[in-house]
């Protein structure tokens, strides 16, 4: 069963009890794998609506239409994808051996082997798909889990402990629910492998907690994910892709388009062009609207506005897309409408933090070098977005830029494919997962060598001789 939350003792008894199941049964078949990775698939598709309504409950508002499509049937996506292709990702994969003793029989394969028992640290915005997805790899590559979700979304949370701990024996999976102190304990534990999901900030602890038993991190953070137009990008349908992905979720996406590059002389269109597409997307306003989603509590919605009322201060054009004109002082949830930065400053919090929330800064640019050169002045972000028909300027842009991952004319869309690696790079994560990256990523890659029958490497061992020698030489030449 799944445990209810306690002292690192209680932990860490789990954590044995796992480990010593996993050396006790061996390298799981891949039938064993398939049946943890159907267990998932029925339990997502049999109590799909009731972790829906669960996210409901946690946001105050979340679009049920929404989370049907990211958090059921996403997580159901890469459970399937997983499924289909583990028989394939366990074989051991061939290597090359050293002339001449290729020639002679030697054999080189490295073998996938399960590294035993990794813990999930999953976050609150997307809290099903981030916790089934990397369990797909994690069950693909014969591993057990511990989790720990977040205390964000206490309902959601308690539901998985629940329906978790009827699929899986505590041997196979076990959660952990409460607050910071349990997410610093758990993150404490010597797992085989850690997977975090959250905030850069965060990071740097669990980072820490984990070094102390040198436990290998898969880290998965955001950062200020940039967009940048083209001078021939078609405007109207860009705004429609970017705020679409800014208001899912209520913008509240780790990979969200956190601000903008707009060739200079059309920012005006293209803030008319994002108006328009909210407006069609939302015809009967925001407030009562079932697809727009609520910020996630007081303090996320504090932040916000926070942010609205430092660029305000300083001078910021802000641009309220409000199609209704209604009033967001006067509601029991926390929903905020989408609102435009025109050419914020860096002295700006909107422009120093992640925004996490349906705010769009804007900046005007003259040549792609300067977007650029501002993206590459910044902490390396987890996504990055070129919109545009140059193909020229689109090299440009991802040729002398670092991040992630990449959509172009497009955003958020490259972490939907899961035969491509999803991960950070520097302050925006490291390591990644999905498909057969993340079988490889909670796998242990283990060389074997099947040396030659043969004696005819005597000559290497003492008493060294001519013939050793001219081996030697043989090697050491340009």
């Amino acid at each position: 069963m799944a445990l209810e939350g306690g002292p690192s003792g209680d932990m860490n008894a789990i954590l044995a009890k796992q480990k010593a199941a996993h050396l006790r049964d061996g390298i799981p078949s891949v039938e064993k794998r398939i049946d943890w990775l159907d267990r998932s698939i029925d339990l997502l598709v049999t109590h799909g609506k009731a972790l829906n309504e669960a996210m409901c409950e946690d946001f105050g508002h979340r679009s049920k239409d929404q989370s049907d499509f990211t958090d059921i049937a996403g997580s159901i996506g890469a459970l399937k994808f997983a499924k289909k292709h583990v028989k394939s990702w366990m074989k051991p994969e061939k290597r090359s051996t050293e002339f001449p003793l290729n020639l002679m029989g030697a054999k080189a394969r490295l073998h996938f082997q399960p590294k035993g028992v990794v813990g999930i640290i999953s976050p609150w915005n997307f809290p099903v798909n981030l916790t089934f997805t990397p369990m797909a790899g994690v069950f693909a590559a014969g591993n057990r889990t511990m989790i720990k979700p977040s205390e964000f979304t206490e309902a959601t949370s308690e539901l998985m402990k629940k329906l978790l701990g009827e699929y899986y024996s505590e041997e196979e999976v076990a959660v952990v629910t409460g607050g910071p102190d349990i997410g610093a304990s758990f993150s404490g534990l010597a797992f085989d492998h850690l997977v975090f999901t959250g905030a850069t900030s965060i990071a740097h602890h669990v980072m820490r907690a984990a070094a102390d038993n040198l436990v290998p991190l898969t880290l998965e953070l955001g950062g200020k994910s940039p967009v940048i137009l083209g001078e021939s990008a078609d405007l109207d349908k860009a705004a429609k892709r970017i705020m679409a992905g800014k208001t899912l979720n209520a913008g509240q996406i780790c990979l969200a388009p956190d601000y903008a590059f707009v060739p200079k002389e059309k920012t005006k269109e293209f803030i008319q062009h994002a108006t328009s597409a909210v407006e069609t997307m939302f015809p009967s306003g925001l407030k009562d609207n079932d697809d727009y989603t609520s910020i996630v509590n007081q303090r996320h919605f504090d932040r916000l506005n926070s942010y609205l009322d430092d660029a305000r201060s300083k001078g910021a054009e802000i641009i309220e897309i409000n199609p209704k004109d209604e009033n967001f002082s006067q509601q029991p949830h926390h929903k905020m409408a989408p609102h435009i930065i025109v050419d914020p400053t860096d002295e700006m919090k909107v422009m120093q933090d992640e925004i996490f929330g349906p705010i769009l800064p804007i900046k005007s640019y003259s040549k792609a070098e300067e977007a650029v050169s501002y993206v590459n002045a910044h902490p390396r972000p987890l996504g990055l977005y070129y919109f545009g028909a140059d193909a020229s300027e689109r090299d440009y842009v991802l040729n002398n830029t670092t991040s992630g991952g990449v959509t172009v004319n497009d955003v958020i869309f490259h972490v939907a494919q899961e035969d491509m690696p999803f991960g950070g790079v520097g302050p925006s994560g490291m390591g990644s997962y999905h498909g057969i990256d993340g079988f490889r990523e909670f796998s242990h890659k283990k060389s074997v060598y099947t040396q030659i029958g043969a004696d005819l490497l005597a000559m290497i061992r003492p008493p060294y001789g001519e013939k050793y020698r001219k081996q030697v030489a043989s090697r050491v030449k340009r």
